[in-house]
């Protein structure tokens, strides 16, 4: 049946409904979508048999969501989330009337769910209760700088003959001295009052930024090949440097902007990252 592996997806129908939940015992921190604003809470959005669902009863199932799965369920597979509500009632009710719940199988699935669903609420208690160490935060700032730092730059790419990425169509093959001579070139022009945007339209061999200027976007450490992201995160801002080798040829930058965001900035996002680590060894020390 189709609506079986959606319900497999979502994993989880809350106590309000009238069901059991069942939810990944300790997941990674996951981001709510917004609740929407009702017009008409207690317009009938499901009826099933005789029973009947209200818009702020279908609101307050999605709530009870794990937050991951709650984008699925207010997306543009809402619909299908509904259907399979519906199909989930239909199938639910009619294995009571069958007296299915009476089953050992079924009685030993829904024990531990019901573990599972606990099992989750302490997890969760459990870092609602947690205060992380001051000094635990700078720490973990402190390893993590680099994630907290970003640019927003400019190229224009001289290609080197036998670089891995295929030159411009008619264009010739430079030899290292070729490339880095018409780089310096490129520079001399830009130091004489030459607009970066236009130069890089003209000239860059990197034809897809080349076409928007040279612009790179914003990115940070680890994402730009080491020799160009060295000296991009060395760069002033509004300076364009001396020409810089990598594999690709010898690149000018023009740094656009240097992002970086302090201990406080991300203070509030260092303590959620790090509240499920603190609690789960709280659950170990407990198995102890």
């Amino acid at each position: 049946m189709r609506f079986l592996p959606i319900l497999l997806t979502i994993a989880a129908i809350p106590a309000a409904f009238g069901q059991v939940t069942t939810m990944p015992v300790m997941p990674g921190a996951a981001v709510a979508p917004p609740k929407p604003v009702l017009a008409e809470p207690n317009k009938v959005v499901l009826t099933i048999g005789t029973f009947k669902m209200t818009a702020a009863q279908f609101e307050a199932l999605v709530d009870a969501l794990p937050a991951q799965y709650q984008s699925f369920a207010r997306g543009p597979q809402k619909r299908q989330f509904a259907e399979s509500v519906v199909q989930l009632k239909i199938l639910s009710g009619e294995a009571e009337k069958r007296g299915l719940e009476k089953s050992g199988k079924v009685q030993e699935q829904i024990q531990f769910q019901r573990e599972n669903l606990l099992a989750q609420a302490m997890f969760e208690a459990l870092q609602e209760t947690i205060k992380v160490d001051d000094a635990a935060v700078k720490a973990y700032y402190a390893a993590h700088l680099n994630d907290y730092e970003s640019l927003r730059a400019r190229h224009i790419l001289i290609r080197v003959k036998g670089a891995p990425m295929p030159g411009p169509e008619g264009k010739p093959e430079l030899t290292e001295e070729q490339a880095l001579a018409k780089a310096q070139d490129v520079r001399k022009k830009l130091a004489a009052g030459g607009k970066f945007e236009d130069l890089a339209k003209t000239e860059s061999d990197d034809s897809g930024s080349g076409a928007q200027g040279g612009d790179l976007g914003e990115f940070k450490r680890g994402m730009m090949v080491p020799p160009f992201e060295e000296a991009a995160f060395k760069q002033k801002v509004g300076e364009v440097g001396e020409p810089v080798k990598s594999p690709f040829g010898y690149h000018v930058i023009l740094v656009d902007e240097h992002k970086s965001k302090s201990l406080e900035d991300v203070r509030g996002d260092i303590e959620k990252t790090m509240r499920p680590e603190m609690a789960r060894k709280e659950v170990d020390a407990l198995r102890q």
